[in-house]
């Protein structure tokens, strides 16, 4: 077992950062405008219809907080146009079989959910949300919503790379050149490459069939290759159907479990790539990516060891062994399934091939952890890089004060006004998960929801609110979530995770700009070192734990030490 897993990993590893190398290389003369000449002149002509004014060879550039708010009303108006489709469904064509117009709060959670990178899915797909929904909705969200989070992601490497410059680029282009020119081209081979392997593409209605027992069943149908690739490639994970990637329509074999699982480390790989081709030292972009690896290889060990270990009360009730399949794919084994439910929860994706409220105690611990250090492992399109970022911050922040030296990095100088934004953006998610929680488990409403006694129903609403608020969207499915009640709070609970970490991104990025790169001497202190990154890694884990150990010492800590203390 642990050979043929890591002989998977070391696989997936070493394809992820082969293609992150080249697609980073790509990334980086976009966030630098290197583009070609003829594109660039079809773009102006692009611009000046839509009253944009040219200034020299590019658009005219915007300030941090004209860029946030170009964010924010391109977001909004998303916001709108997709809780009316939605609200309208019924009445509009695309809808073979007949989805009913979703009530005001369900749509309102769905859409808040899809225009933050969540996916959190309160219905189930394949009833509830017609064709037309699923493409001109939900996978055009899909798209911009990623969009927004990689170009939250340029603004900073500009920040950090670039010497005094009070401008970030254009919002506007870059949501043109990353959802044309990245996302799209990616979408369509992705989408090939599943249709290849089985994935359904159609606009047909269900089919009736009848199955091995001679029972008739209906197999549902759709657009489903389509939105399974930007689904992942945008780190958003809704699927298509309600199990998700268990789903042999949309994860037929172990190929397309690797490619899927490939999808939603692409581009966050390759951020970093791009970001270390920008900074002038390459190993800037290294350093990210060994504490990123580092971190994910022990989730992915943790997991397989606890699904693996299983459950003992398999053995006492005459089982050959205690191994936990529960929840799980055959075809994929407790392997593929222990590995796509790291990924998924390092990255903020959501997608599941397994159920994620079957794992073992311990094994659904390490993803609820993964969220709850704030998806930086990775980490989801954009937002997992600029949250490491925020910790490469802390941790320059924290050596600086061990040696008594003004923090910088990249020779930047790290300020007061820095710190209390990154303050801010660090400790604002967990805010929201334990407020959040606490308000669920002190309400007669929320508590009503919970299907699971003792420990394993409180990891349940603690898992809800983790997902929400660091905007994954994978759950523990015992909880009836489907209310106003959790409809209204996870769905503030996705707004406030998404933005208010968002918002002090791009103040930190203005802050940042402005100042000039220093030189290095002999007393910088080098951000490329095997101790920087153990001290980043530190530095991740120290938050974490310090936050959520008390937390999860009431939810899967004491599950498992109840199931296992018991014997």
């Amino acid at each position: 077992m642990a050979t043929t897993m890591l002989i998977y990993l070391a696989v997936f590893l070493i394809t992820l950062l082969v293609m992150g190398k080249m697609l980073g290389h790509y990334l980086a003369r976009l966030i630098e405008g290197d583009l070609p000449h003829w594109v660039t002149q079809t773009e102006h002509v692009i611009w000046r219809c839509c009253g944009f004014k040219p200034a020299g060879k590019a658009i005219q550039p915007m300030s941090w907080y004209h860029y946030m708010l170009a964010l924010l009303i391109f977001n909004l108006m998303g916001a709108i146009l997709l809780f009316v489709i939605l609200l309208n469904q019924g009445y509009l064509p695309l809808n073979p079989q007949f989805a009913s117009n979703m009530n005001w709060d369900l749509a309102l959670n769905t859409t808040i959910s899809f225009i933050t990178n969540t996916n959190w899915q309160a219905y189930s797909g394949e009833t509830a949300v017609s064709y037309l929904s699923q493409m001109t909705g939900l996978a055009v969200q899909n798209f911009l919503s990623a969009t927004t989070g990689i170009a939250v992601a340029f603004v900073l490497i500009r920040a950090l790379t670039q010497s005094s410059c009070s401008s970030l680029g254009n919002a506007w282009v870059d949501i043109g050149r990353i959802t044309l020119y990245v996302l799209l081209p990616l979408s369509i081979v992705w989408s090939l490459l599943f249709v290849s392997q089985g994935v359904i593409q159609n606009f047909h209605p269900a089919v009736l069939s009848q199955g091995l027992d001679g029972q008739q069943q209906w197999l549902p149908m759709g657009p489903v290759a389509s939105q399974e690739a930007i689904k992942l490639l945008g780190t958003n994970g809704g699927g298509y159907f309600a199990a998700n990637s268990a789903h042999p329509y949309e994860n037929p074999t172990s190929l397309s479990n690797f490619l899927q699982i490939l999808a939603i480390f692409l581009i966050p790989t390759a951020l970093c790539f791009a970001f270390g081709r920008l900074s002038g030292a390459q190993r800037q972009g290294h350093t990210l990516l060994w504490a990123m690896t580092l971190i994910f290889i022990v989730a992915v060990i943790v997991v397989t060891w606890a699904e693996w270990q299983g459950n003992p009360e398999f053995i006492f009730a005459g089982a050959e062994n205690s191994l936990n399949m529960e929840g799980k794919e055959t075809r994929f084994g407790i392997i593929g399934s222990a590995i796509f439910v790291a990924v998924t929860t390092a990255a903020s994706c959501g997608a599941v091939n397994a159920m994620h409220d079957s794992l073992t105690a311990l094994g659904g611990m390490v993803p609820m952890w993964l969220m709850q250090t704030g998806e930086v492992v990775f980490g989801g399109v954009g937002s997992g890089f600029y949250g490491m970022i925020l910790y490469v911050l802390l941790a320059v922040f924290i050596a600086g004060l061990m040696v008594g030296r003004a923090p910088e990095y990249l020779g930047k100088k790290i300020g007061v006004a820095e710190m209390k934004w990154v303050a801010v953006a660090i400790l604002i998610s967990p805010a929201v998960v334990l407020l959040g929680t606490t308000l669920a488990l002190f309400t007669d409403v929320g508590r009503e929801a919970i299907l699971n006694p003792g420990p394993h129903g409180f990891s349940e609403v603690l898992y809800a609110f983790t997902s929400a608020a660091n905007n994954n969207g994978s759950a523990f499915a015992g909880l009836q979530a489907s209310s106003p009640f959790y409809n209204l709070l996870l769905g503030l609970s996705m707004l406030i995770g998404r933005f208010g970490v968002m918002l002090p991104v791009l103040a930190i990025a203005g802050s940042l700009a402005v100042k000039k790169r220093q030189p290095e001497s002999l007393a910088t202190l080098s951000t490329t070192s095997p101790l920087f990154i153990l001290l980043l890694i530190l530095t991740v884990l120290m938050i974490g734990a310090l936050t959520f150990v008390p937390a999860l010492a009431l939810g899967p800590i004491a599950e498992h030490l109840q199931l296992f203390w018991a014997k």
